[in-house]
């Protein structure tokens, strides 16, 4: 199992150590990309991603998932570490783990969206697209 443990935090890809209470808390009422998302479309959403939590005393804190073909394409999304673990570089550690991930090294295009977090992503190579020109959307729901 692809796990490893920093000063005193788990980060692990192991989907069975996953807390959909507490991801779904906080998609849902303190995320601005995901207010009010139902517990069954968190679900859902990890089952079909590659998803990476961090904790601390058996106690989820952080999660992020990829969401990707294992072959060329990856989107990171949900990326999160909660209020009281924030300020001890974690979110670092958690892109660290990320980039790491044996299956996501082969990836051709690997991308994100974020309104806030630019810093820490530029960190670990992401920039703003080459060709905004040649990315389109159907964006269905504001929110949920």
């Amino acid at each position: 199992m692809y796990e490893k443990n920093i000063n005193n935090y788990l980060f692990s890809a192991d989907k069975t150590k996953l807390q959909l209470n507490v991801i779904h808390s906080y998609l849902s009422y303190e995320s601005y990309w995901a207010k009010n998302i139902p517990v069954e479309l968190v679900s859902e959403s990890i089952s079909g991603s590659i998803c990476f939590g961090v904790y601390t005393n058996n106690n989820q804190i952080g999660y992020a998932r990829v969401i990707t073909d294992n072959a060329t394409f990856g989107y990171l999304a949900d990326v999160f570490i909660i209020e009281e673990h924030r300020g001890k570089g974690l979110s670092k550690e958690l892109m660290r783990f990320i980039m790491d991930f044996p299956a996501l090294k082969k990836l051709r295009r690997f991308m994100l969206a974020t309104k806030d977090a630019h810093g820490l992503y530029k960190q670990f190579g992401f920039n703003a697209l080459a060709k905004p020109e040649n990315i389109m959307e159907i964006k269905f729901f504001e929110s949920y």
